[in-house]
């Protein structure tokens, strides 16, 4: 064989190369994990590293299984009328729901079609009208009148890195329509919403932390605040879900100002005086290294 045969060879070798890497290069991209179909949530976003690791200690009772959420898959697809108890179960709104993430699925619907990890009864709030409690390691909240649980939800407390001030404190004010100074959406093109905010603490360097409507995405997420479900919101600022249907804060907003406040109630930032109290206790739910071995 010539030498110039050689030369046909490496060359011939250097193209099969080439065509071998760019293959795996176009491989790796179409099946990159970070991609999501419409509609979702910013691949960023740590919720997809898997919901099956925070550990919530209301859940170890109950059985479940880890599922994937696929492109074609959607909350209301996979469980049709019970959606709406397994969102709640994963502290999850719809469009944090998307591809690329792992939910907790009950084995049991009955089991959590009225899942509440708070008590029915909380003495410490027996002496007022009304109390809120929100328990930031259960990252859930509750409406108590004389000691007795009203309604609960998810809550989407803040993080370790920018923490819900613990302790008891006095709701001080309330703005339907408040929006964050700091914060923007996504997309960066408006201010962050806060709708149905109420007040609970104003910090020494007058940083004011409200419980409000927010982006549910399964843990926590806030800057400090306290985030409850607001779908009407999310359809308002994203274009979905088309329904909304999951709406805490405005139930809790409404509960708190009673019929008198709002009537009176123009939307506008107003002082409250009143005796509700507003408790934080617990801390961050444990965040599992790894996702669970087996089922629960």
């Amino acid at each position: 064989m010539n030498l110039g045969s050689f030369d046909k060879i490496a060359v011939l070798h250097r193209i099969s190369m080439f065509a071998l890497a760019f293959a795996i290069a176009v491989a790796v991209v179409v099946h990159d994990p970070r991609s999501t179909s419409e509609p979702a949530a910013s691949p960023g976003d740590r919720a997809r590293e898997d919901l099956s690791r925070v550990e919530y200690p209301s859940t170890k009772g109950i059985a479940w299984d880890p599922y994937f959420i696929r492109p074609q898959d959607s909350l209301e697809r996979l469980f049709g009328s019970d959606w709406v108890p397994v969102a709640r179960f994963n502290r999850i709104d719809r469009r944090h729901a998307y591809p690329g993430m792992t939910i907790k699925v009950p084995r049991n619907m009955d089991e959590i079609r009225n899942y509440n990890p708070l008590p029915m009864i909380y003495e410490p709030a027996r002496p007022h009208r009304k109390y809120i409690l929100v328990d930031a390691t259960e990252q859930w909240i509750g409406a108590y009148e004389h000691g007795k649980l009203r309604f609960s939800g998810p809550a989407a407390t803040g993080t370790a890195q920018h923490p819900t001030p613990e302790g008891l404190f006095r709701v001080d004010a309330h703005h339907r329509t408040h929006s964050s100074s700091l914060y923007k959406t996504e997309r960066g093109d408006i201010q962050y919403p806060m709708d149905y905010a109420f007040r609970f603490y104003v910090g020494p360097d007058n940083a004011a932390f409200w419980a409000h409507a927010r982006d549910m995405p399964g843990r926590p997420a806030s800057h400090g605040c306290i985030g409850l479900y607001d779908e009407n919101m999310q359809n308002r600022v994203y274009g979905y879900p088309d329904r909304p249907v999951l709406n805490d804060a405005k139930r809790f907003y409404e509960w708190l100002l009673g019929p008198e406040g709002l009537r009176a109630d123009s939307g506008e930032l107003r002082i409250m005086v009143n005796d509700t109290l507003l408790e934080v206790r617990g801390p961050l739910p444990r965040y599992l290294d790894k996702p669970p071995k087996g089922p629960s």
